[in-house]
């Protein structure tokens, strides 16, 4: 059969335009419709979407069974500046204490206020600090038994991930893997281009 030379321009260009708008369209609905939408009597909505709750189970499980347990949170305790936080804690909350400890005693407060100056009260802090760090590892032993009791990791990434918004999620992923799925498109119209071509040298044989 004899072939136009403006077929070998317009069939592959048309499959090209076909092959990237079906990949377009494809990465497009891994996010969209983010909410479900009623298309000819069906229910259509984008993967992601469609499988949050799916996803978010997955990747708690992920997280929980494989990447992080009580004893990593525990070891990043450890290497933590345990003298620097008590003594943040105890600077914001002993005068505090002090203040309700001298309104117990009434006119009796003076004498507190004789006995418990500011240098004593800066030693007396610094003193609690090392006596509880001189217990540091059954300090440790205690946050990690809190927090394998009250902390359950897979359980908190999945819940997360289920309430994260599908938009951030989507911004997220695309942030990371745009380039890979800019590439999924280019090919779809490299492959239609290419199968346009054959398609033209098919009928042109035929």
């Amino acid at each position: 059969m004899e072939i136009s030379p403006l077929a070998w321009v317009v069939l592959p260009l048309l499959g090209g335009v076909i092959g990237y708008g079906t990949n377009l369209l494809a990465v497009k609905m891994i996010f969209r419709p983010i909410r479900p939408v009623r298309i000819l009597g069906f229910s259509v909505q984008g993967l992601v979407g469609r499988r949050q709750a799916e996803i978010a189970r997955s990747i708690g499980g992920v997280v929980g069974d494989h990447l992080v347990n009580h004893k990593d949170l525990v070891a990043a305790l450890e290497g933590a500046d345990l003298a620097g936080m008590l003594n943040r804690v105890l600077e914001d909350r002993l005068p505090e204490v002090l203040a309700s400890v001298k309104k117990s005693l009434g006119p009796m407060a003076g004498l507190l206020d004789a006995f418990l100056t500011p240098e004593r009260v800066t030693d007396l802090r610094g003193k609690l600090v090392t006596k509880i760090l001189e217990n540091r590892e059954v300090l440790v032993e205690q946050l990690e038994q809190a927090l394998e009791q009250g902390l359950d990791v897979k359980e908190l990434v999945e819940r997360k991930v289920a309430q994260f918004p599908v938009e951030r999620l989507e911004a997220l992923i695309l942030q990371v893997a745009r380039r890979e799925l800019r590439s999924i498109e280019v090919l779809g119209g490299v492959l239609g281009w290419l199968i346009g071509i054959a398609q033209t040298a098919l009928l042109a044989v035929l």
